[in-house]
């Protein structure tokens, strides 16, 4: 196969994603182009990268999400290749098509393998087919709620309602009997049609305190495909990652050596090529149960960074550009233990509600085996548009004991003042001895945060709906500029700054809310 050159590359991200990449590229010696709608005029992502270009409103579905408008800017740009990072266009087929089509390279899986892994029904179909094991549940993506509750009753309760085109713990809902059912199908549907564009569903049993174990698959275009060692995820809130950690203490090596061989085994059946993820839950008597394949980098990629000394963006550049893997799996020889903590613009306090304003004062951990992912700065603003994942904080060391101990170091280190974050609850949770100890599980925050939940699970519900509502109105307001502009060059000192204000939004918006509920269907819109 034929090298393709790259030598520039637009990265259709935000935030700390988009700073990661741009680093990579400039450590390769390959130029970065960024882009930034009317919201991140200021933000740090679009000072990382060597341009960056205005590509609309605040509003995702004007910009960040708008694929002819990228792939032009990166045309005008003159860049050689798109790197998608992960959300808004990374797992659209679709979009990587039109990224070739146009003659540019995509950075990421053949939109071939995007659709057999991408799609959770099909995923779960080919890994039936591969041999993979699956939990019990429906054949194909359902429509039907009547179709769904007759599936359900045939199972046996509880189940758990999911999103085809789900991700991202998006799209997820427990039903623990057929009281349940009518609300939680319309809600689910609801709010996959508004995140996915599809309210297509399926089921499956529930399983009762399990672990969420992942592996991170490489693969190039000549038939090698490596498994880089396992992630634990178990912890988490509403179906969403907090906090990741390889290797999984709930493993030992011959499980360990199992559960690799079954990713391999998935993505060799899917045909997949680059980076991507293959998630599994694990229950109570160390059965592994396949999930979803997330055809992306995931979020959480850099513990495996960590404990190999890989770049893995560098990898997916080289495999995009044709080029053979230089590892063989028995080179997998993961050293040490890494644990990331995500920060997220939310108030653990309040239900994890997420938060806007301006970060007036960041200062970040470091010191040996630490390393930070953010995509804000002091003084920086915090969008209501877009996902609330400000950054992350990521420790290494030896041994999990020496990481859980350097963890509380840096969180401790770690200063950031202006909007509610995650950061008390991982330093509550460093305090426990579950989690000090590895013996934890998907349920373990539910269970024992105070506030991990909200009080009232059904108001919670509609609440999301109605921020979601403000949100979609927001966008609908933002105003529409013409034309295109650079943050390179002699147009910096020209830009207007972002228009303050939103600070203390969450508290406004939870005004707002009964108001907002009235005459509402449900879900998310």
């Amino acid at each position: 196969m034929k090298s393709k050159p790259i030598r520039k590359v637009l990265v259709a991200n935000r935030g700390e994603i988009a700073i990661r990449v741009c680093r990579t590229l400039r450590e390769m010696g390959i130029r970065s182009v960024a882009v930034y709608s009317d919201a991140d005029r200021e933000s740090a992502h679009a000072f990382a990268a060597d341009e960056a270009y205005w590509i609309g409103p605040a509003a995702a579905s004007r910009s960040y999400l708008d694929a002819a408008k990228i792939i032009e800017t990166a045309r005008s740009a003159k860049a050689d290749a798109i790197h998608p990072g992960y959300g808004f266009l990374a797992e659209s087929a679709d979009f990587a098509e039109q990224v070739q089509r146009a003659g540019l390279t995509w950075i990421g899986p053949t939109p071939e393998a995007t659709r057999a892994m991408g799609d959770k029904v099909r995923a779960r179909a080919l890994a039936i087919r591969a041999g993979v094991p699956v939990l019990p549940g429906t054949e194909g993506p359902v429509s039907d709620p009547a179709e769904l509750r007759r599936a359900a009753e045939a199972i046996g309760y509880p189940v758990v309602l999911k999103a085809a085109a789900g991700g991202g713990g998006k799209g997820m809902r427990r039903v623990n009997g057929p009281g349940e059912f009518e609300q939680a199908v319309r809600l689910t549907q609801g709010e996959a049609k508004s995140a996915f564009g599809d309210d297509r569903l399926y089921l499956e049993r529930w399983l009762e305190k399990p672990r969420h174990i992942e592996v991170q698959i490489l693969a190039d275009a000549h038939g090698t495909v490596l498994a880089l060692g396992e992630r634990d995820c178990s912890i988490q809130r509403r179906h969403q990652k907090l906090v990741e950690e390889t290797p999984s203490p709930a493993l030992d090596d011959a499980r360990r050596q199992e559960l690799w061989g079954l990713a391999v085994k998935v993505a060799k059946a899917g045909g997949y090529t680059n980076a991507g993820t293959a998630e599994f839950l694990m229950d109570q008597e160390g059965r592994f149960h396949f999930l979803e394949m997330n055809a992306r980098l995931q979020v959480e990629h850099p513990v495996t960074e960590m404990v190999l000394g890989l770049d893995l963006v560098r990898e997916q550049i080289r495999i995009a550009r044709g080029e053979r893997l230089a590892l063989v799996q028995s080179d997998v020889r993961p050293v040490g233990a890494s644990i990331e903590f995500r920060v997220y613009a939310e108030d653990p306090d309040q239900g994890f509600l997420p938060q806007a304003g301006v970060v007036r004062r960041l200062e970040l951990p470091a010191g040996p085996g630490v390393r930070c992912d953010f995509g804000v700065r002091s003084g920086g603003s915090v969008p209501v548009h877009y996902d609330p994942l400000i950054g992350k904080i990521i420790v290494w060391a030896p041994t999990r004991a020496d990481a859980v101990a350097r963890a509380r170091r840096a969180l401790d280190e770690c200063l950031l003042e202006g909007i509610h974050t995650t950061l008390p609850i991982h330093r509550w949770l460093l305090a426990q001895e579950a989690f000090v100890t590895g013996r934890y599980d998907t349920a373990f925050l539910a269970h024992h945060f105070r506030h991990a939940e909200p009080p009232d699970a059904a108001l919670a519900e509609e609440d999301a709906a109605a921020l979601a509502a403000i949100f979609a109105r927001l966008d609908s307001e933002a105003p529409r500029v013409e034309g295109a502009e650079s943050l390179a060059g002699d147009g910096y000192s020209e830009r207007r700054p972002m228009t303050a204000g939103v600070s203390g939004a969450s508290s406004r918006w939870r005004a707002a809310l009964p108001g907002l509920r009235t005459g509402m269907t449900g879900g998310r819109r």
